[in-house]
């Protein structure tokens, strides 16, 4: 039996039950042989197939970074994907990926600005956390990825404010910290109730580091 007769799809199911739960067993079971059966049918050619192991792939990032950090390539080799289910998957994946192997998505930047600037909400939610654990890694990447992050903060969308700080918050560091509260503090005026507060929240996080 192969592993992909559990995925969703091959079971006819339209939920995602089935990736979930193979995703926790592959996990517990450090299954490393399974985990990559399921990263080389990123490539299949059956599309619902492809959004299984995407699916799957970054659930098992979700419960241990380590198991598929060793796929970033193939993560960021979707962000150019013409599907957007395997765009925002791959970049889901790389912000859990980040986690465990941050040189490996240093190498892909660009290809995660890119992605991060033409994608849907997902995409952009994940390429900030993508961005910021990578980031957080060492002072060499804060320093090329920082900047962009800022920038990002200081012209997102409103709504975007509250989360897209709290995700950067892992990449602030004392000696960027008073560019990161000069910008939010900039945003608060375009903010009220709970997402005001948030920010606020995160303002006074930085302030302590």
């Amino acid at each position: 039996m192969s592993i992909l007769d559990r995925l969703a799809t091959s079971q006819n199911r339209r939920d995602e039950v089935p990736n979930q739960e193979l995703a926790r067993d592959l996990a517990a079971g450090k299954d490393k042989k399974g985990i990559r059966e399921i990263a080389e049918n990123l490539w299949n050619k059956d599309k619902n197939i492809q959004a299984d192991c995407i699916k799957v792939l970054y659930e098992v990032g979700y419960i241990e970074p380590k198991l598929i950090g060793g796929y970033v390539d193939d993560f960021a080799k979707l962000l150019k994907s013409r599907n957007n289910r395997l765009v925002w998957g791959g970049m889901t994946a790389l912000a859990e990926a980040a986690k465990a192997n941050p040189d490996a998505v240093f190498a892909h930047v660009d290809t995660i600005k890119k992605a991060k600037d033409t994608g849907s909400v997902i995409t952009v939610d994940s390429a900030i956390s993508a961005l910021a654990v990578t980031a957080a890694a060492n002072r060499k990447y804060n320093e090329v990825i920082f900047p962009y992050l800022l920038k990002h903060l200081s012209s997102c969308r409103p709504k975007d404010v509250p989360q897209h700080s709290e995700k950067t918050l892992p990449a602030v560091i004392a000696s960027n910290k008073d560019g990161f509260m000069k910008v939010l503090e900039k945003r608060t005026e375009d903010l009220s109730g709970s997402g005001l507060a948030r920010v606020k929240k995160v303002i006074k996080q930085a302030s302590s580091l």
